[in-house]
């Protein structure tokens, strides 16, 4: 019998002082059962990243043609991309010839300077991509926050984000790798 994805409610309250957005979101974030928390709470910053109100999560991670969160006009083009982890160069073309602008969020921690050294040269002619590192620690610091009932205020300011509930704040500081 497959195990099913685990259901958490999310009340986000975000100050971005860098897009000046401010606003609240209400959002039900599914967790697959091979995803650990610290990777739920990537994709939750990443969405706090670049909150919007057409700003959606997708049917999941195992959906070969979608991206894990994406942004789409009301006439089904795809504005952002965002995808996590280490993506193979094949993947990332695919991304960046169907939307205008793709992130790939890399947070693995000693692995992606190696992937990086890697893939750079091949990355560097998608001027459409943004590759964001996510440090290790920061990672697993959100990873604690983990809850069924979250409640986060996530203030953004000159890249630096910190991310509170009513018992933690966590400091993260992205590492842009390509792009702005």
């Amino acid at each position: 019998m497959a195990l099913k994805a685990t259901v958490f409610k999310v009340s986000l309250q975000i100050a971005d002082m860098d897009r000046a957005y401010y606003n609240d979101h209400q959002l039900m974030l599914a967790q697959h059962p091979s995803e650990t928390d610290d990777r739920m709470m990537v994709r939750l910053l990443a969405f706090a990243m670049n909150a919007s109100e057409s700003l959606a999560f997708s049917k999941g991670m195992n959906v070969d043609d979608e991206p894990e969160l994406w942004d789409k006009t009301l006439s089904g083009e795809i504005d952002l991309w965002i995808e996590f982890g280490q993506s193979d160069e094949k993947w990332i073309r695919k991304a960046c010839g169907r939307a205008k602008a793709v992130q790939l969020i890399t947070y693995a921690g000693r692995s992606v300077p190696i992937w990086w050294k890697q893939n750079e040269a091949a990355l560097a002619r998608y001027n459409n991509l943004t590759v964001t590192n996510i440090p290790e620690d920061a990672v697993k610091a959100m990873g604690q926050m983990v809850g069924k009932n979250m409640a986060l205020q996530i203030n953004i300011c000159e890249g630096q984000i910190w991310i509170s509930d009513a018992n933690d704040s966590v400091l993260v500081e992205p590492e842009i790798l390509k792009g702005e």
